[in-house]
């Protein structure tokens, strides 16, 4: 990831953190006038009333892809960009006992704090790791989903994002993200504009190239359904939430002595 947008996203996403340790809501994408439409109603109060509250005004996601992912017991899921833990912790429940939900976050702050809602919770079968979604520190076709909620949009190499998580994923998996894509064209001066990137908006791909992307990366059965328009800047409509989906192809076996040839 390119520095300058990694320590921006740090500092920005370390005040986050900061702000809901102490039991507030910090500002997001940009100002709380353009935060409300990209992160209100993403979960039930039946979703939310069991977790620590500090995970909750931590979440700064776009969608709730711990529903989108279908997530099965006995299953191991691996959140993109885990903040302060609100999907691990979803995840964690529905998985049960017998899976494991992993959360990787850059952010120290948000790791500390991820933690500490693990421990509030009591949750034991999760694990929060630090590194950068361009770089899984996890062991190849180890993870049998993979979720992200309005993170992937913020690294400036998704192409690699896009690999790990393909690598990582075991045969069969599936890639199940909310995100932020474009819809057409965007003026050149949002694209610049770096409050918008950490506010998860300028560094989103359109629609169409995030499936294309996918695709190159070796995934199937991609789809890109975006479900929810904004208005950013006086631009309508060109930046929507999206549920994204893909999965990683089966390994055909081999049942005769020319069908691997």
């Amino acid at each position: 990831m390119n520095m300058n947008i990694a320590d921006t996203i740090k500092s920005k996403y370390g005040s986050v953190a900061t702000a809901a340790a102490r039991g507030a809501k910090a500002p997001c994408c940009g100002g709380e006038s353009s935060c409300n439409p990209v992160t209100s109603d993403l979960y039930s109060n039946k979703e939310t009333s069991a977790l620590p509250v500090e995970a909750v005004l931590a979440s700064q996601g776009c969608g709730n892809p711990t529903a989108l992912a279908e997530l099965k017991p006995g299953e191991v899921v691996l959140d993109l960009g885990s903040g302060g833990g609100i999907d691990v912790l979803l995840s964690a429940r529905r998985v049960g006992p017998s899976g494991k939900a992993y959360g990787l976050d850059m952010t120290d702050e948000m790791l500390a704090l991820a933690r500490e809602n693990q421990r509030k919770a009591g949750a034991t079968n999760v694990e929060f790791l630090k590194g950068t979604i361009e770089a899984i520190p996890l062991p190849d076709n180890s993870v049998d989903v993979i979720i992200s909620n309005c993170v992937i949009n913020l690294s400036s190499d998704k192409d690699a994002v896009l690999r790990e998580a393909f690598r990582v994923l075991k045969p069969g998996g599936r890639f199940a993200v909310s995100d932020v894509v474009v819809r057409g064209e965007v003026p050149a001066d949002i694209r610049r504009s770096m409050e918008l990137w950490v506010g998860c908006i300028a560094g989103a791909l359109e629609e169409t190239e995030y499936a294309a992307r996918l695709q190159a990366a070796g995934f199937t059965d991609v789809g890109v359904e975006p479900w929810r328009s904004y208005t950013i800047d006086g631009v309508e409509d060109r930046f929507a939430s999206a549920f994204v989906r893909a999965r990683k192809p089966e390994i055909k076996s081999c049942c005769g002595p020319t069908c691997c040839a």
